[in-house]
C-alpha cells in the first residue's frame, strides 16, 4: 500500500472520547464540529481512496467507520494550488459507501466522502485499462465485510427499538455522528474549501440528510432524495414500526424524527422525490420541507422512480450544488401556485431561458403510491406561466419547469385541503 499523501493521521488503539450525548435527541455539535476525527488509510492504490476514521464509542468501546474519498487530487487532474468544493454522501437503506457515486461527484470536480453506516466495507473499487471505472454499485450485499470493530448495523431495531436508555446505542444519533465526523474530516484535506460544502442522501440517506443540515449549519447547500420527516404519521411505512414503540413512540419522535428538527434548518435545500413513492409519502414530504427556514428549491417527478441510482441520477442535484458551491447558473426559482376556477399560475425567475412546462395533477384516492396522475400542457408568458382545465375533483396538483439546458424544478405540491 503507498502513503497517501493527503491523510497524515493514524487511526489507534489508544483512542479517547469524550462522552455521549446527555439525551436522545442531541448531539454533541460543537466537539463534532471542531475535532476532526483520527483515521488510517486502508488503499490508496487507485483514484477512489479507501480510508477508516473513528466513530462514536458504543457503550465505552471504540467504533470506526469505512468510507470512501475522491477529488480531482486523487483523480490526477488538479491544477497546482487548486481549492475545490466538498459533497458527503449518505447512502440509505441496505446501501453502503458506493464507490461509483464518490467517482461521479470528484469527476465534477468535487471533494467527495462517502461512508458506510452499518460497520461494514464494501468491495474495493476497480479500473479499466484505460483509467475508467467498473460500475459495482450493484455488487451482491454478501460481498461486504464486517469492520472488526463496526458500529451499528442498519436494521429497524437500531433505528426504532433503541430509544430509551443511552444514545450511544440509537442508529439515529450514530449516523449524524457519524455523518458530522465525515464532514468535519472532508473540511480538513488538503485542497478543499472548508466554506464550500454540501451533502446529499438517498432514501434513508435522505432522512439522514434533514438532519444533518438541521444540525451542521456548515454546509451550504442540503440535497435529501425521498427522505423526509413525519415517519409517524399517514402511509408512512415506518409507521407501523414506530407505533410498536409503545410509551416509547413520543420519545422516539421527538428524539429523531426529522420533523423534530428541520425547522431549525437555515441551508438552502432542494427536495427531489416522487409524486408516489412509498417510502417517504408526498404528504409528510410537504409537511417537512414547508419546516425549512432556509431557502428551498423543488423537483418532485411524477412517478420517480426509488433505488440508489435513480436518486443520484438526477443532473439537476449536480446543477443545484454547483450553483451554490461554484458560482453555477441557478435553477428556476418559481412562486407559489395560485389555483383558481381551474387555472393554475405561478411566476419565475431564471438565468436560463425556459422551454416547457407542464401541470401535473391527480384525483385518485387512496395509496399515494398507487394514484394515477395526468398532466397538462402549460404556456409560458413572460414571467408567468400558467395552464387551465384543472379539474374540480383532484386532490393534489403541481407545476413541472424545463429550463434549455433540460433542467427540472417544480412548484410546491398543492394539496385540496387548505394544509397538506
Amino acid at each position: 500500500m503507498k502513503t497517501f499523501h493527503l491523510l497524515t493521521l493514524i487511526l489507534t488503539s489508544s483512542l479517547t472520547f469524550a462522552s455521549a450525548a446527555d439525551k436522545p435527541g442531541t448531539w454533541p455539535i460543537d466537539r463534532l464540529k471542531s475535532e476532526s476525527p483520527k483515521f488510517r488509510v486502508v488503499d490508496d492504490s487507485v483514484p477512489v481512496h479507501s480510508i477508516i476514521y473513528e466513530g462514536e464509542p458504543i457503550n465505552g468501546e471504540a467504533t470506526e467507520v469505512f468510507a470512501f474519498y475522491a477529488s480531482p487530487k486523487t483523480l490526477g487532474v488538479a491544477k497546482k494550488d487548486e481549492t475545490f468544493p466538498g459533497v458527503v454522501l449518505i447512502h440509505g437503506g441496505g446501501g453502503t459507501a458506493f464507490s461509483d457515486w464518490v467517482w461521479l461527484w470528484a469527476q465534477r470536480g468535487y471533494a467527495a466522502i462517502a461512508m458506510d453506516l452499518s460497520g461494514m466495507r464494501p468491495p474495493a473499487p476497480t479500473f479499466n485499462t484505460d483509467g475508467t471505472k467498473v460500475s459495482d454499485h450493484g455488487h451482491k450485499k454478501e460481498l461486504r465485510t464486517r469492520l472488526e470493530k463496526g458500529g451499528l448495523l442498519h436494521g429497524h431495531p437500531q433505528k426504532f427499538g433503541c430509544i430509551g436508555g443511552s444514545v450511544d446505542d440509537d442508529w439515529p444519533y450514530q449516523t449524524v455522528c457519524s455523518v458530522m465526523k465525515a464532514h468535519t474530516l472532508l473540511r480538513s484535506f488538503p485542497g478543499v474549501d472548508p466554506k464550500r460544502t454540501a451533502v446529499t442522501g438517498i432514501s434513508w440517506g435522505g432522512y439522514s440528510t434533514c438532519l444533518a443540515a438541521s444540525l451542521d449549519n456548515r454546509f451550504k447547500a442540503a440535497v435529501p432524495v425521498y427522505g423526509c420527516g413525519f415517519l409517524h404519521e399517514g402511509e408512512s411505512v415506518q409507521k407501523p414500526a414506530i407505533d410498536a414503540l409503545n410509551e416509547n413512540r413520543d420519545a422516539w419522535v421527538a428524539a429523531y424524527d426529522p420533523s423534530s428538527h428541520l425547522g431549525k434548518c437555515t441551508v438552502p435545500t432542494f427536495w427531489v422525490n416522487g409524486t408516489n413513492d412509498v417510502h417517504y409519502v408526498l404528504d409528510s414530504y410537504a409537511k417537512s420541507y414547508s419546516l425549512v427556514q432556509g431557502p428551498k428549491t423543488f423537483r418532485i417527478e411524477p412517478m420517480m422512480g426509488h433505488s440508489h441510482p435513480a436518486g443520484w441520477k438526477p443532473e439537476e442535484i449536480g446543477a443545484y450544488i454547483d450553483s451554490k458551491l461554484k458560482g453555477g447558473t441557478p435553477l428556476a426559482e418559481l412562486s407559489p401556485l395560485t389555483t383558481k376556477d381551474g387555472t393554475v399560475s405561478l411566476t419565475f425567475e431564471s438565468e436560463t431561458p425556459l422551454k416547457s412546462a407542464e401541470l401535473h395533477y391527480t384525483a385518485d384516492e387512496g395509496l399515494r403510491s398507487k394514484r394515477k396522475w395526468q398532466s397538462l400542457p402549460a404556456t409560458i408568458d413572460g414571467k408567468t406561466i400558467s395552464a387551465g382545465g384543472l379539474p374540480k375533483e383532484v386532490n393534489t396538483w403541481l407545476m413541472t419547469v424545463t429550463d434549455e439546458r433540460g433542467l427540472m424544478v417544480t412548484s410546491e405540491a398543492a394539496f385540496a385541503t387548505s394544509a397538506p
